[in-house]
């Protein structure tokens, strides 16, 4: 395994992509979409694209329930139509998710339309999400949340890498019971762990590692987050791995450094949250992620020096304390309305950027830098 730590915004999912293509071209294969047919690959792959394969039908005009779609795929078709595995998928996602939220796949039916000509609606290409009611009956479908469809997405993945991984267990091609992942060398996670808590969070690490050390086939894996508490989990849990830091330097290139040790003794995480924020700063170059940075800062100084919130640490900040908070929460890419779009921060808000770092460094004990003369 090698696992790779990343700030969000550095380029994890384009790196999944790049990879997929230099495998697809390093074999000759013809340029195809994994996200249609991976198990047709050499690289099977959970990145952003991924979730690209469901989509919601809200059908508002018709109030109709709200539903997600399927695109017709092998990804969905092989783990849920062939293999029977739609009640595992259920179960996955009702542990990282709400254990009374239940999703249902549709059954096969046909539809009339206009001329009189049937369509064949396939099984398990629609799924409806309700409340069980503590009695056999289903709430009204509702639309769940971006991380609850997150989760539910990684758990028909998840679901497929076990069966994928027992298949190729099997010493012998000849005795698998499908022949179509004999040729799969990579599998490439990027970051499966947006919108969960810490303990669902360590929960699906701990699981990942179980199923990444089950594996007896020569499958190699990639896993990339952002995430130095999943980096951690997975850096404990499996032995056989290498670690790296994936940076984006100033020149628009990029850098894979190798790291010895967890998040904390390889690359002390508040530092170099520290220094990326400085160097940002220097370069004029603060943009909407380095105040998710900025935050994360926050709070690891105030966990560490034990006060009750990251916002009292704003007290001794020159200025308004409500509005350097509106602008944190505004730009962090994990506020409540996740979809909301939000313009690129001003001069101005990039100036707060450079006030609230100065505050941490001077009020709240990091070492000042010095310079060190010879002799």
């Amino acid at each position: 395994m090698q696992l790779i730590y990343a700030f969000n915004g550095t380029g994890k999912t384009r790196l999944s992509r790049e990879f997929k293509n230099l495998i697809a071209r390093k074999n000759g294969d013809a340029e195809d979409e994994a996200l249609e047919e991976p198990t047709r690959t050499k690289i099977l792959y959970y990145n952003a694209f991924t979730e690209d394969l469901f989509y919601w039908d809200n059908d508002l005009a018709l109030d109709a329930e709200p539903k997600m779609m399927i695109q017709p795929n092998a990804f969905t078709d092989w783990i849920l139509k062939d293999q029977g595995q739609d009640q595992n998928v259920i179960a996955s996602f009702q542990r990282y998710a709400d254990n009374k939220l239940t999703p249902t796949f549709n059954e096969e039916y046909n539809i009339k339309v206009k001329g009189g000509k049937d369509i064949v609606i396939k099984a398990f290409s629609e799924v409806k999400f309700s409340f069980e009611r503590g009695t056999d009956e289903l709430s009204e479908s509702l639309k769940i949340s971006k991380g609850e469809e997150s989760n539910f997405i990684w758990s028909i993945f998840s679901t497929l890498l076990d069966q994928v991984i027992n298949i190729l267990n099997v010493p012998e091609p000849g005795e698998r019971e499908t022949d179509q992942f004999n040729k799969l060398e990579y599998v490439f996670i990027d970051d499966p762990v947006s919108s969960l808590d810490e303990n669902h969070l360590i929960e699906l690490a701990v699981n990942l590692a179980d199923v990444i050390k089950s594996s007896q086939s020569d499958l190699k894996f990639i896993i990339t987050t952002h995430s130095p508490l999943f980096y951690n989990v997975l850096f404990n849990e499996v032995k056989n791995k290498a670690c790296y830091l994936l940076e984006r330097l100033e020149d628009g290139s990029f850098e894979l450094t190798k790291k010895d040790g967890d998040s904390n003794k390889s690359f002390s995480y508040h530092l170099y949250l520290k220094h990326t924020l400085e160097q940002a700063i220097a370069a004029n170059r603060v943009e909407k992620y380095h105040f998710t940075l900025l935050r994360n800062l926050y709070e690891k100084t105030a966990n560490f020096l034990g006060y009750a919130q990251w916002t009292d640490l704003l007290d001794t900040a020159p200025g308004d304390k409500e509005g350097y908070l509106k602008r944190i929460i505004t730009f962090n890419s994990h506020r409540t309305l996740s979809s909301e779009e939000v313009a690129e921060p001003t001069e101005p808000e990039k100036q707060i950027v450079k006030l609230l770092l100065d505050n941490l460094t001077k009020n709240y004990g990091y070492w000042a830098k010095q310079e060190v003369q010879n002799g």
